[in-house]
């Protein structure tokens, strides 16, 4: 629920750098949305205040992180039109930034591991080699897909088609694993969802003829 929050910290950097005019329409579109996903994800979990603070400055961050993505990848100057152009450039960066991390929280793990590094027979390496492949490959698509939207749209679009797939993550999981346990103001709120998403894409293609 409180990850929805990244709609409207996107749409207040983007008018900041002057990337979206502030209109009335749009600002409306955005709190409908995340209106509707605190309708959707209502009750779902228990309030945690350290996890709620977290995932507020996570929401924050994400918002000036595709605001400045944005701007990045739109400025012609600096030629990063190539969502894989944008990839090298950043990648240094956040694996100085993330090895640190993975090696402090999961390095002891990891070390200790049967699948990996202790493991006795070696399908089981082979097996999670390809798998850590398969993941890696998949991200990297998903980070091309994401900077190519980036580039012909922009970031708040790009949050926009990630509600979508809240949307169906969260419809799945609670109609086919946890047997339909949306209450009328879940459901309410994804058809307040998914009216946002049309009325987003109904506006932007309207003010791109």
């Amino acid at each position: 629920m409180s990850k929805s929050t990244a709609l409207i910290f996107i749409l207040i950097f983007a008018i900041i750098f002057k990337l979206e005019q502030p209109r009335v329409s749009q600002v409306g579109v955005v709190i409908l949305i995340v209106t509707g996903l605190v309708m959707f994800t209502f009750e779902s979990t228990s309030f945690e205040l350290e996890g709620f603070l977290l995932v507020m400055a996570a929401s924050l961050v994400t918002g000036l992180r595709w605001t400045v993505a944005q701007m990045t990848i739109q400025k012609a100057d600096l030629h990063l039109s190539n969502p894989v152009d944008t990839i090298y450039h950043l990648q240094p960066v956040m694996l100085l930034t993330l090895l640190p991390l993975a090696f402090f929280i999961d390095g002891v793990h990891m070390g200790s591991s049967r699948q990996i590094f202790l493991a006795t027979d070696a399908h089981k390496v082979i097996w999670t080699a390809l798998y850590l492949f398969a993941a890696a490959l998949l991200a990297f698509m998903l980070g091309v897909s994401e900077y190519l939207l980036v580039y012909h749209t922009s970031g708040l679009t790009l949050s926009i088609s990630g509600v979508v797939k809240e949307i169906i993550i969260l419809t799945i999981s609670t109609t086919a694993i946890e047997e339909n346990n949306l209450s009328p103001l879940n459901t309410a709120g994804m058809v307040v969802c998914i009216l946002g998403v049309v009325l987003h894409t109904t506006m932007k293609a309207h003010r791109a003829r």
